[in-house]
């Protein structure tokens, strides 16, 4: 008879899983940080491992506990989340932090339910706060999870669909230990990104290929089921660099709607005209130097970009009297929620 899966899993676990990422250090015996294991699990939607334990580290180093993240104010976290994108994720943490500390004595809640109403905890994210945190038995199924069951049960269909997606949970549920539950939650999703890849999967090395339905089959490629590839469109912009005598940027405060909501960018304009429009009513400008346009990709469009310098300008009056906007010195940057692509054009003409 085959092992059951889990016990395959943390076999394979405690030769090759990952045990030495810094949201697992214990507490206490069994117990690791609520906080971290959070802060992690947030971090890690959308973003690889090796690209959040820099992050981590900074974000906590900075706000060590919940109580500071609540405390801290919105531009400081923006500030240390700058770089990962998905910019929501961070307010969401900032507001549910909030809340703890209003309704929950200022820790996450050790309840499900509660912990499940927190804005950006859903269902997977709550069930690994508790499992990995306290080692309380609850499935998870994030991106990694979902392929991994995905292939070993042969599930057809797009997996965000909500009858896959109540499938998926089904085997999740089933398969979730009583025992080392924190051990096996970091197992299957350390074996989905490492093992289970989304291309070129290592079944040869996988602890389940021996009753993989996608291995037998031959349908690694095929599952999980992709969504059809849809273009996306296009758009452009420019980008209005405005530095001063001191070398200090105009920077503007994007409003709450749209990408990059409620983070400090440069002005934009539709066209280069209309650049230069928008740069009189902020300082005195003589000349513009068109800087190398680039090209930003966001999940549903592409944005062109053209930066426009005007440098050395005379500052004009009025900025200092719009809460939205504000001269500010390279040096100061750091202190700010930037979009990743805007720091570093800044950081890149900061020497010329």
């Amino acid at each position: 008879m085959t092992a059951s899966l889990s016990s395959r899993l943390l076999r394979w676990f405690d030769q090759h899983g990952r045990k030495d990422l810094p949201w697992q250090r214990e507490t206490a015996p069994g117990e690791r940080d609520a906080y971290g294991v959070w802060l992690s699990e947030v971090m890690l939607q959308q973003t690889q491992v090796a690209t959040v334990v820099g992050y981590f580290e900074r974000f906590v180093a900075a706000l060590p506990t919940l109580r500071d993240l609540a405390a801290a104010d919105e531009d400081t976290v923006l500030a240390l989340w700058s770089g990962l994108g998905y910019y929501r994720r961070a307010r969401f943490l900032h507001q549910a932090a909030r809340i703890c500390v209003a309704q929950h004595g200022g820790e996450l809640p050790h309840d499900f339910t509660a912990l499940n109403a927190l804005p950006g905890i859903g269902r997977s994210t709550a069930g690994a706060i508790l499992a990995q945190a306290h080692g309380e038995r609850f499935p998870i199924l994030d991106g990694n999870v979902k392929r991994v069951l995905t292939r070993y049960h042969g599930v057809h269909g797009d997996p965000a669909a909500s009858a896959v997606e109540k499938q998926l949970w089904r085997h999740a549920e089933a398969h979730t230990p009583k025992q080392r539950v924190a051990d096996y939650t970091q197992a299957i999703m350390d074996l989905g990104a490492t093992v289970c890849a989304r291309s070129r999967p290592r079944c040869e090395t996988c602890p389940l290929a021996a009753d993989c339905t996608a291995h037998r089959d031959g349908l690694t490629a095929q599952l999980p089921t992709r969504k059809a590839v849809r273009s996306i469109p296009t758009r452009a912009t420019v980008m209005l660099v405005l530095r001063d005598r001191q070398r200090r940027v105009l920077l503007e405060r994007r409003g709450a709607q749209g990408v990059w909501s409620g983070l400090w960018s440069l002005p934009e304009a539709a066209d280069p005209d209309h650049a230069w429009r928008i740069a009189r009513q902020h300082a005195r400008i003589d000349d513009a130097q068109a800087l190398a346009a680039f090209t930003h990709v966001f999940s549903h469009y592409r944005l062109d970009i053209e930066p426009l310098l005007f440098d050395r300008v005379t500052v004009g009056a009025g900025v200092a009297d719009n809460p939205q906007l504000r001269w500010c010195s390279i040096g100061e940057l750091d202190a700010l929620g930037l979009p990743a692509p805007v720091r570093k054009l800044l950081l890149g003409i900061d020497g010329g």
